[in-house]
């Protein structure tokens, strides 16, 4: 909602913006101790880069696997639970997101008008949706490939190499995903969302501009308010 703060509009509450960089941090953290488990860092020398040692030491890397696993957990289904309490869907995926990407996308290429957007661009829509679905799959597979380590467990070996297999495929897609969120910045017209995940405030006159359904949205809870 727009707010005191002149010219700006708030974005991000201050749940989002935890869970944003809690995700990040715990994803960061598994991938660096994931490839640890494989382990590429000896493999490739990486080791011998000064203060890389510890990346070929399997019980550190393990722990922070383990460690960032739970943190990841946590958020996820914090996140989860916070959006599913307060009914806030605005990042889920709408009829018709593929198509108006298509169009915003050109739009930008060709300097051409955006189609009017609601709080989130059907792009970000959709990547929200890719990214939960490959983080929930990391999850899923995680927890499986732990639980074959307790002693009365009994895992079929096929459930296994497909939990593996699907585990490993989910991370280098959550790895592509991850640069393509962080190229979409090299876009001048994104960057104005930046400030929203450290702050909580965007610029009103990007939002007006790019987000006009949302503004509309705004105005008309605020008059509902003033009267």
């Amino acid at each position: 909602m727009k707010n005191s703060k002149l010219g700006k509009i708030y974005r991000q509450s201050w749940s989002n913006r935890l869970v944003h960089w809690g995700v990040a941090v715990s994803i960061f953290s598994l991938i660096i101790s994931g490839f640890g488990q494989m382990p590429m860092y000896k493999r490739y020398n990486i080791v011998k880069l000064p203060g890389a040692e510890w990346l070929g030491d399997y019980s550190i890397t393990l722990v922070m696997h383990y460690l960032g696993a739970i943190s990841l957990i946590f958020f996820v289904f914090y996140h989860m639970f916070v959006h599913f309490f307060k009914k806030e869907f605005d990042a889920i995926p709408k009829r018709g997101d593929v198509k108006e990407s298509g169009k915003i996308i050109k739009a930008m290429i060709t300097k051409g008008e955006e189609p009017p957007s609601d709080k989130y661009l059907a792009e970000q829509r959709l990547a929200y949706i890719a990214i939960g679905i490959t983080v929930l799959a990391l999850v899923i597979t995680g927890l499986i490939k732990i639980a074959k380590n307790v002693a009365f467990i009994h895992i079929p070996h096929s459930a296994i190499f497909l939990s593996t297999t699907i585990h490993n495929a989910a991370t280098m897609i959550l790895i592509f995903l991850i640069i393509s969120h962080l190229a979409a910045f090299i876009i001048k017209a994104n960057r104005k969302l930046l400030p929203g995940m450290m702050t909580g405030y965007v610029d009103e006159e990007y939002v007006k501009h790019r987000h006009s359904k949302w503004y509309k949205q705004i105005n008309e809870k605020n008059s509902h308010k003033s009267t």
